[in-house]
């Protein structure tokens, strides 16, 4: 090679002026290159702001998913909320209650207090004073906010979408499976639909959802027991079981699920040998005090709030305790009424039982046994509740102007229905429905009549005296013994049949139980004009004895809510309708002039979810089998998140749906919904948990398939929610199935 010439790679063409060239760039050549660099270099920065903003929403995915999926709840259940002006469906009931509770007028309901509370103070909130009386159908009055009402309703629907959003992260779902679950109780319409109305649902969803996250995040934190965070979740636990408890006795199957966990954690801590026995009994009292004494305190603060607001007699007293009903305000109950009963006193008389009525008589007969004159126990207050006191038989004739006898300890006499004039009657034929006792019924006249007329005073306590040996006005609880028979005059928690109008029967009972509350009468109202008037609010009745008697009542109305074979209810459904979607309930009236409401689901989430509890029960016995066979490819916190992320919420699920399987009373689709949302976790866990396994391609596309389907559905079933206009015939697109009623 030539000294100076400089080696060429080979291949190359070699041309002095051109290396030349290319060594010195010219101009042109020098501004590209730039241009270049300075692109690459705003491409970097512009990856790296993408890389830093990737990096802030990972990071604050916790604080901003949640936010957006709120403002979205918020907007779903808001938006048009007071299009329709007229009392919808179960609105005629619990506007009601509301407005008992600002007029603070005493009424009864089957459903504990706090959510009617709740309703009581949107109303208040809104500057309504409780004069309106919720018929269903009605026209809203100009001067009552009901869009507020419904508003304040909303707001408990809307929570409940961060609640699931949390929820599923505590259930150590993925993120994708944690937006999966949020969404589809976004985009539930039910839900949706439920939370628009002044009703309770939304509030006993709201508690529901409270309850799984407090209890979920308890379980999370076992390895810090008895941190300040522990103690402070499984006091909210106990918090949201008492709330929850307190709106409906569903929450009972939600503390049910929480009791499970807990029997559940303390045996496994009992077994846990390394333990010293002072820190296990430390969690059984923590869990005792927390999860059992805290919800009973909250709810009977509900029903002391119940009480104290309530002063004012109202259309519920009759449920209530004479004693009790004396101390409301604007009472007739005891008013005016003298103190002890004399012969020839006019008197209504009080079952002592719980949820007991008045003795009463009307002139319908029993159409079996004796045909004679009908006997019962109503709640209503009218004339046929009064009797006479009247001396026996044997004795002299009542004489109005002889001197005052009073009712005595051991008297025998006979008891004279004040409308029709006939005895108060037993005879040895079966009571028309609990055949084990005697009828009871109304026989004879003042002067006509025989020795089964008779019956002897057994006084069983005063609570204002000692004395035993008079009867008295509101406190004297009394037994009435059939002389002749030996058995006891008794109203029980049986109802007629309709053709003695549902009324409670009265019975004479055979088995002599001075313990049985249902063969205790008091004298609730009083009438004569010999004595004089005794104070009769002079005695207060305790709380925890009114506590136990309203339950008692509320337990044996709701009980009574069966189906009446005579009645078509076309709103009413039965369980295994719920799971598969098979039937929605028209809220409203259905005619063209009418906002039109549908209670119906989303299809993706109800069968999907419906399907997710059967996919949880095929994976557990899917790695029972393996796990027999050998095989452990399942680590300690794979079998963890089985056991409470998928077992648990299918126990919830069966916890709140099963009960109703057993019921006789009437259905509706909206019982369900609590159960649908243990459904929902179901099915989060499985998606989940057959995600975890694919590549991140099959995931995005799996999931965006979900995400679009369940909003999709969402909005194409968004009118039912959002309120139906004009004729339904245009929204039968909507009608998949002959029993979605969407049309006619």
């Amino acid at each position: 090679m030539a000294s100076g010439t400089a080696p060429v790679a080979s291949g190359a063409d070699y041309d002095e002026n051109a290396a030349r060239r290319r060594n010195v760039p010219s101009n042109g050549s020098n501004g590209t290159m730039a241009n270049n660099m300075e692109v690459d270099e705003k491409k970097t920065q512009i990856k790296k702001k993408e890389q830093t903003l990737l990096e802030f929403l990972d990071e604050w995915e916790f604080i901003i998913a949640p936010v957006l999926f709120t403002l979205l709840a918020f907007f779903t259940r808001l938006y048009k909320i007071g299009l329709s002006p007229i009392v919808t469906w179960d609105e005629a009931h619990f506007g009601k209650f509301g407005s008992h509770y600002l007029k603070r007028e005493f009424y009864f309901d089957v459903h504990p207090p706090l959510g009617k509370m709740l309703v009581g103070l949107s109303g208040y909130l809104a500057g309504y004073n409780g004069s309106f009386e919720f018929k269903s159908g009605e026209k809203y009055p100009d001067e009552l906010n009901y869009t507020f009402m419904r508003a304040f309703n909303a707001f408990f629907g809307a929570v409940c979408i961060p609640l699931a959003y949390f929820t599923a992260r505590e259930l150590n779902f993925k993120r994708p499976a944690v937006w999966f679950v949020t969404l589809m109780v976004l985009c539930e319409n039910s839900y949706t639909t439920i939370s628009r109305f002044i009703l309770l649902d939304s509030m006993l969803l709201c508690f529901t959802f409270t309850t799984v996250l407090c209890w979920a995040r308890f379980h999370r934190l076992q390895k810090d027991s008895f941190s300040p965070e522990w103690f402070a979740w499984l006091f909210l636990t106990g918090l949201s079981i008492g709330c929850v408890i307190s709106v409906k006795w569903v929450g009972l199957f939600a503390t049910a699920l929480v009791g499970f966990y807990t029997i559940e954690d303390l045996w496994n801590k009992f077994g846990d040998l390394k333990m010293p026995k002072i820190d296990l009994a430390a969690h059984l009292a923590a869990r005792v005090l927390c999860l059992i004494i805290l919800p009973l305190l909250i709810y009977m603060l509900s029903f002391a709030v119940h009480f104290m607001v309530l002063e004012n007699s109202g259309p519920g007293d009759a449920q209530m305790s004479s004693l009790f009903q004396a101390n409301l305000r604007g009472t007739e109950v005891g008013k005016d009424s003298p103190l002890e009963i004399a012969y020839g006193s006019r008197a209504t008389i009080k079952n002592m039982g719980y949820g007991g009525g008045l003795l009463h008589s009307h002139v319908q007969t029993y159409p079996e046994g004796s045909t004679q004159q009908q006997i019962t126990c109503y709640h209503h207050k009218d004339a046929n509740n009064e009797w006479w006191f009247y001396p026996n038989r044997s004795m002299p004739a009542f004489d109005p102007e002889a001197p005052i006898s009073y009712v005595a300890d051991g008297d025998v006499l006979r008891l004279i229905h004040s409308q029709t004039g006939r005895n108060l009657h037993s005879h040895d034929v079966a009571a028309p429905v609990t055949k084990a006792d005697k009828e009871v019924s109304c026989y004879g006249n003042t002067t006509v009549g025989d020795d089964k007329d008779h019956w002897t005073m057994e006084v069983v306590k005063d609570v204002a005296s000692n004395d035993r040996s008079k009867v008295r006005t509101l406190t004297t609880a009394f037994r009435l013994k059939h002389t002749s028979l030996g058995c006891y005059l008794r109203a029980g928690n049986v109802n007629l049949p309709q053709w003695g109008f549902k009324q409670i029967e009265v019975t004479c009972a055979k088995d002599n139980n001075p313990k049985d509350v249902y063969t205790h009468w008091n004298v609730e109202a009083h009438w004569n004009e010999k004595l004089p008037a005794a104070d009769a609010g002079a005695y207060k009745s305790p709380f925890i004895q009114d506590f136990i008697h309203l339950n008692v009542a509320m337990m044996t109305s709701n009980n009574a809510l069966v189906p009446d074979p005579d009645k078509q209810d076309d709103l009413a459904s039965h369980f295994w309708q719920w799971p598969i979607l098979n039937v929605g309930l028209r809220m409203c009236g259905w005619d063209d002039a009418t906002v039109k409401y549908f209670l119906l689901g989303n299809p993706l989430v109800y069968w999907g979810s419906t399907a997710s509890l059967a996919g949880v029960g095929l994976l557990v016995l899917w790695y029972l089998v393996r796990w027999q066979r050998g095989y452990d490819e399942l680590k300690q916190v794979d079998i963890d998140q089985i056991h409470y992320a998928g077992i648990y919420p299918v126990v919830g699920w069966f916890l709140h749906y099963i009960p109703f399987v057993a019921m006789a009373r009437v259905t509706y689709v909206h019982h369900y919904y609590p159960a649908l949302y243990f459904a929902i976790l179901s099915m989060g866990f499985v998606v989940d948990w057959v995600m975890r396994a694919q590549n991140k391609a099959v995931q995005l596309a799996i999931y965006s398939v979900l995400y679009a389907t369940t909003v999709g559905l969402y909005v194409f079933f968004m009118p039912i929610s959002w309120g139906m206009v004009g004729s339904n015939q245009q929204y039968s697109y909507m009608k998949w199935f002959e029993s979605w009623r969407v049309t006619d």
